[in-house]
């Protein structure tokens, strides 16, 4: 029994870190929690004495079945109706410096969706390298590579990932001033305002697994997203109950009806535009939200 209770109290030492890796390479909630669970049943029966440290063994084990889960998955995304986004965690949820370093950093939807580039592998490395920190041997032993095709694999993944991510990141002030002004356009049907907060070449993504209505390509170009808000505002008017609120670390829109989630909205947002807009609104991915008061 002590040793079970000792075996309890390490895993949930690292179980936070555990589930970090698991979502930022499978992007749900419940994927996430399977692959941990997983780790944990191994944990449980693993012979103790070859167990040198048992964060390592665990960062390996959760790595592996991730990496797993998602070759499996690959498929099912290829299938999936319009664009795929991650689901989104909602509210505030960070507490501790421990907490913030392994959920906050790089847990945007936008930088997420970035990650959906990258293989299973590279995703891997590259997150374990420049999210998590860990040495090039150690990614090595984890994806079963040496450890100079590691370097080359996480320095392919960097350039495909950074090519498209903001130099800037904005500040909470800033996040929420511009997305006050975007609501207060909406509401008021100002065209005018609404095309002057978009870079030129701005995109929207809209994710609504086939169960809802939403754009089944990437629409790009700022003129095409202002009209749809633009339209969006004057046929939901009064409809809707909106509010800004933490997602996935950063300030975003919730958008319910009667108290049901609708959409979670976040935007990517470079030299004081918005350059980018993610906008979740398959129910599945949104059954997690219980009501956040705003920020």
């Amino acid at each position: 029994m002590a040793e079970s209770k000792s075996r309890v109290e390490i895993f949930k030492q690292h179980r936070q870190r555990l589930f970090g890796i698991g979502y930022r390479m499978l992007g749900t909630r419940d994927d996430a929690e399977d692959v941990v669970q997983e780790a944990y049943l191994r944990w449980h029966k693993a012979d103790a004495e070859n167990i040198e440290s048992p964060e390592a063994w665990l960062v390996t084990v959760v790595t592996r079945l991730a990496v797993d889960r998602l070759r499996g998955l690959r498929k099912e995304r290829e299938a999936y109706i319009g664009p795929w986004l991650p689901e989104p965690l909602f509210g505030r949820t960070i507490y501790t410096p421990e907490e913030q370093l392994e959920l906050a950093s790089n847990l945007s939807i936008a930088f997420m969706a970035l990650l959906e580039r990258l293989s299973p592998t590279e995703r891997a490395a590259f997150l374990l390298r420049d999210v998590f920190d860990c040495s090039y041997a150690e990614i090595a032993r984890i994806v079963r590579k040496n450890e100079a095709a590691c370097r080359q694999l996480i320095h392919r993944a960097r350039n495909r990932v950074r090519r498209d991510k903001p130099r800037f990141e904005a500040t909470e002030d800033d996040r929420r001033r511009l997305i006050e002004k975007f609501l207060a356009a909406v509401n008021a049907g100002d065209e005018t305002t609404l095309l002057s907060l978009f870079a030129e070449d701005a995109t929207m993504t809209s994710d609504g697994g086939g169960r809802v209505v939403a754009a089944r390509k990437v629409i790009l170009g700022r003129n095409k997203i202002a009209r749809l808000y633009y339209h969006l505002g004057l046929k939901t008017k009064g409809l809707l109950d909106v509010r800004i609120a933490p997602i996935n670390g950063e300030l975003g829109i919730v958008t319910t009806v009667f108290g049901q989630p609708f959409a979670a909205t976040v935007f990517e947002i470079e030299d004081e535009k918005i350059r980018a807009v993610y906008q979740v609104m398959n129910p599945e991915k949104l059954k997690s939200f219980v009501g956040e008061s705003d920020a």
